[in-house]
């Protein structure tokens, strides 16, 4: 799978609602906040699922009710369509 052009990214985060692009890193990444820490790992269980399924593994991490995740293509060197479809199945769990 094929890293994303910038206008391809730039197109696909257009329609990721809560995605931003890390420059640093070569990753979209998103914040998520729940009412208490039961909620927030549940919601990591549900996409640990995902992201199992897909074979496409997220970086995050945890603190009480937030969750940051970061979508990278490690062996493309940045974003890819994989880690597109992966935060659409994420947002669609919200």
């Amino acid at each position: 799978m094929a890293k994303l052009t910038k206008g391809a990214r730039e197109t696909a985060l257009s329609e990721l609602k809560g995605w931003a692009f890390d420059e640093a890193t070569e990753a979209i990444r998103r914040d998520f906040k729940f009412e208490d820490f039961a909620e927030a790992f549940a919601f990591m269980t549900r996409v640990a699922l995902l992201a199992h399924a897909a074979d496409h593994h997220p970086e995050w991490s945890n603190v009480y009710n937030e969750v940051s995740i970061t979508l990278t293509t490690h062996d493309e060197g940045g974003v890819t369509d994989k880690d597109v479809q992966l935060a659409m199945q994420i947002n669609d769990l919200t």
